[in-house]
């Protein structure tokens, strides 16, 4: 078992046995059929991956790691929020007229602001900072800006990422204000451990903990079945997980520079319905 199978499986059994259920409260979410799509959740989920151990990935359930870098990366690097220059088409329900989820996600990521080094977006100034002044207590990001929300196609979830070195390791702590764990937690942790790597990587550092910080981690009432039966599955060792060590900027990393040995895995949990 994969050190992310134990930590998902302890999680999803705390919100089913112990967590709040929203049935006879007024929500927004709906299923595709109208009816309300109540949820049962735990407040202030935190849970922590060690990245110098092994990748945290899921082997209850595959997690496609070189899509999730696309995704990653579009939003990182490309600092888009254009979806056609996205490999998948996720983001397509909420993107608008003209192909975009508006001031969301990338696009706060592209914004320039001034320092006294020059104008830097958000990213280039962790790349900075990680490389200048590593030790610094002021290595953050953050998505949720309020003046921008009204244009905004979806309010972001996972919003701010705080980098905190400790002698030569990278550590961070992700921010998530909301999170459908069947569909997105696995994904979602993923996405972030391989941005840990890559900026360890391009900043003379080595990968250190990852720390995830839910607020709302819940699980709807239709995939209650669904995450049952994936508990009840065997579990596999976690797989190797790496990068091309030839890449030294962060700006030249592709989905195909993440290296992936010896995932092996239950099949994929298919047709899963989502509320929106």
């Amino acid at each position: 078992m994969s050190r992310a199978d134990e930590i998902f499986a302890v999680m999803c059994r705390d919100i089913i046995d112990n967590g709040f259920s929203s049935e006879g409260q007024l929500i927004r979410a709906k299923w595709e059929d109208g009816s309300p799509a109540h949820t049962i959740k735990k407040f202030g989920v935190v849970n922590r991956y060690d990245l110098s151990e092994e990748f945290p990935a899921l082997t209850l359930r595959p997690t496609a790691i070189k899509s999730a870098t696309d995704e990653l990366l579009w939003i990182w690097q490309k600092k888009s929020n254009s979806i056609k220059e996205l490999g998948s088409r996720i983001w397509d329900a909420w993107a608008d007229e003209e192909g975009t989820i508006g001031k969301a996600y990338g696009y706060q990521l592209s914004v320039k602001h001034k320092y006294p080094e020059g104008e830097m977006d958000q990213v280039d100034r962790v790349l900075y900072d990680l490389s200048h002044n590593p030790y610094s207590r002021r290595i953050m990001t953050n998505l949720y800006n309020f003046e921008d929300l009204h244009e905004m196609a979806l309010y972001p979830c996972a919003y701010s990422m705080t980098f905190n070195v400790t002698e030569n390791r990278l550590n961070a702590i992700l921010n998530q204000r909301s999170q459908d764990i069947l569909v997105a937690n696995n994904w979602n942790v993923v996405q972030y451990s391989i941005l840990v790597m890559m900026f360890a990587q391009v900043s003379g550092l080595v990968p250190g903990e990852f720390v995830h910080v839910i607020a709302d981690a819940h699980i709807y009432d239709r995939h209650i079945p669904l995450v049952e039966d994936m508990l009840k599955r065997p579990a596999y060792p976690a797989p190797k997980v790496k990068l091309d060590p030839g890449v030294k900027d962060f700006y030249d990393f592709r989905p195909e520079h993440v290296i992936v040995e010896n995932y092996q895995t239950n099949p994929q949990i298919k047709n899963i319905p989502v509320a929106v």
